[in-house]
């Protein structure tokens, strides 16, 4: 049984393997569409522990936008939609500042201002960290209930079900026919979502460690450059919690993960899980071809 991971697109799902990656589109046609490409194994040292989290953040990123970026030109062809290049760089590029400022500039900002009511809180790192974390992760709650009201991204949110459903599925050894996937949950503790919190998590704690009276431009600018580590952190977490997933403390320490990815997936309907079907077998007949 191979490790299968997942992203949910424009229209359609995409899935990775060790050796390879496929996505699969539906057109406004009722056709699916299908890119899948094989992958270069990754040098040593980019799969040591802690590097691998941030090295996996990446290339995920990488591939994400190749698989937008096809979904686009597929589920809008017909509709004379098509995204240029140019176009989703400056989306992504717009997002990435957007993330900055809204989940890193501005909880710090507010944590200050509200510091400056409660004198304690700028005298204790750790108190001081977990105003900001707490802040950063209502931000993050209110961002995706607000999305989650866009018709577009609810479909994404419901092809998010199928993905998961469908690897639900195939780690169980199920058949992977319709009626067999539409039993599973659209949960899944290795989700990106689940992935998320944890960052926020872990950021609380690694934060305390910073110097509480250095100036304010110093303390975002080590918020951005301690990514690569808290990233590395959250991912180890998250791998061992998905191998011991049947602890009873592992399965209390997954529940607020699952329970965010309710606001991240919906059931999604046959279509879509067909959709996500067919992108789990192409990757899959990647890995056996590339074995």
């Amino acid at each position: 049984m191979k490790n299968i991971g997942g992203q949910a697109v424009i229209e359609g799902v995409m899935m990775k393997g060790r050796k390879g990656w496929s996505v699969a589109v539906r057109s406004a046609n009722g056709e699916i569409h299908i890119k899948k490409e094989p992958l270069n194994e990754l040098p040593f040292f980019l799969k040591l522990p802690l590097i691998r989290g941030f090295s996996s953040l990446i290339h995920a990123l990488i591939l994400g936008i190749k698989a937008i970026e096809y979904s686009a030109s597929k589920a809008y062809e017909e509709e004379g939609k098509q995204l240029s290049n140019i176009s989703i760089f400056l989306t992504i590029l717009t997002s990435m500042l957007l993330g900055i400022a809204l989940f890193i500039l501005l909880p710090l900002y507010l944590t200050k201002i509200i510091g400056a009511l409660f004198p304690q809180i700028l005298n204790n790192s750790l108190l001081f960290n977990l105003v900001d974390g707490i802040i950063r992760i209502l931000f993050f709650l209110l961002y995706i209930i607000i999305i989650g009201l866009w018709k577009d991204i609810r479909r994404i949110f419901e092809y998010h079900g199928a993905e998961h459903k469908v690897i639900h599925a195939y780690e169980n050894g199920n058949d992977l026919s319709i009626n067999n996937i539409k039993k599973h949950s659209p949960l899944h503790p290795r989700c990106g979502t689940s992935f998320l919190l944890i960052v926020m998590v872990i950021s609380i704690l690694t934060f305390s460690f910073i110097p509480k009276e250095l100036p304010f431009i110093y303390k975002f600018l080590s918020r951005i450059i301690l990514i690569p580590l808290i990233a590395g952190i959250s991912y180890e977490f998250l791998k061992l919690s998905a191998k011991i997933k049947n602890n009873p403390i592992v399965k209390i320490l997954i529940q607020p993960g699952l329970m965010l990815q309710k606001l991240t997936t919906r059931e999604p309907d046959e279509s879509q899980i067909e959709v996500a079907i067919k992108a789990l077998e192409e990757v899959l007949r990647l890995e056996e071809s590339n074995a």
